[in-house]
């Protein structure tokens, strides 16, 4: 897992190939299909280029539109291992319907579907990583089915200018503060996949329930639960709040994260503001995922969980098999 980290932003010199590309055809929208850390490069580039209007779909079946909207779409099956229930039910339900499709994927199922059918694919690079590590492979494949090429090449650039290793030891410290705690990952709207990247990296990797939320909207509702009395003190006290600020965020929406956080540490409340620091928005987006990867990397260590242990979520495949 370590060197998955460390090797990470090699990921962005990944050239994908489309194969059965002649079949590939533009369509008005993405309608991007995946599970887990399958869809998170479609959380990314719905974020930074919200006019496209990507549909992040993590469901049985397809999402409920319009069938001429579905007709105008393009769908995006993305599963890592190619054996996603999920996703291979939304490939069956696309085929009937007779849709535009595309398949990203290391191989299984959904691979084997997509050559047998014709459906354009990219077969990713099969790291033995776990899909979340692949983000960079994923992102760049997408990036490529969308054609945008600009972006693409800004993403290429991070394999150079971004090295993994300088934010191993304030993941390693970060890791300390967040001992015995739960983390609350909070950031503007505009970052909310990378919000919920902490989340599922301290999940997944860190082995610790994790929350996130975005500003403003918890302003409205999820603040009220952290007025502590006597008699609820309990309930917040195990929390550790981490804001993840960016430079680029409003000025109204910086205004409510400085008065949260006086708000919370005058609640005795622990406060972490990080700042998400770059030259672009790729830049901040990936060095902040790298950084939340070494926290939960740290954290799982110090809780003494190895990284072979078999996970909660592969026994309970078990049970719906």
């Amino acid at each position: 897992m370590r060197n998955a980290i460390i090797n990470f932003t090699k990921q962005f010199a990944y050239e994908p190939i489309i194969e059965n590309e002649a079949a590939l055809s533009g369509r008005k929208r993405l309608i991007v299909i995946g599970m887990g850390g399958s869809h998170l490069a479609g959380d990314i580039l719905a974020a930074i280029k919200p006019f496209l209007g990507i549909i992040v779909h993590k469901n049985y079946g397809l999402p409920e539109m319009p069938e001429k909207d579905l007709k105008e779409s393009l769908v995006v099956l993305s599963s890592y291992s190619g054996n996603t229930e999920e996703v291979l039910d939304a490939y069956q339900e696309a085929k009937k319907r007779n849709l535009a499709m595309t398949v990203m994927s290391i191989g299984g199922k959904l691979l084997e579907m997509a050559r047998k059918d014709g459906v354009p694919a990219i077969q990713l690079p099969d790291m033995g990583i776990a899909p979340r590590f692949a983000l960079g492979f994923s992102l760049m494949a997408l990036l490529k089915i969308a054609g945008e090429e600009e972006l693409r090449e800004s993403a290429r650039k991070l394999s150079g200018s971004l090295n993994a290793v300088q934010y191993e030891d304030r993941g390693k410290m970060l890791a300390e503060k967040l001992r015995g705690k739960i983390p609350l990952i909070y950031a503007s709207l505009k970052n909310q996949p990378v919000a919920y990247n902490w989340k599922i990296r301290l999940n997944e990797t860190g082995r610790v329930p994790a929350f996130y939320n975005v500003f403003p909207e918890l302003n409205h509702n999820e603040l009220e639960g952290f007025d502590v009395r006597e008699t609820t003190r309990g309930l917040s006290g195990d929390f550790y709040f981490i804001f993840l600020q960016d430079p680029d965020d409003g000025p109204r929406i910086v205004k409510r994260m400085d008065a949260m956080k006086t708000l919370l540490e005058n609640k005795n409340l622990p406060v972490e503001i990080l700042r998400l620091d770059g030259n672009n928005t790729l830049y901040k987006i990936f060095s902040s995922i790298i950084l939340a990867d070494w926290t939960a990397y740290y954290l799982a260590a110090g809780y003494g969980i190895g990284e072979n242990e078999v996970q909660l979520i592969e026994k309970f495949k078990k049970l719906i098999e």
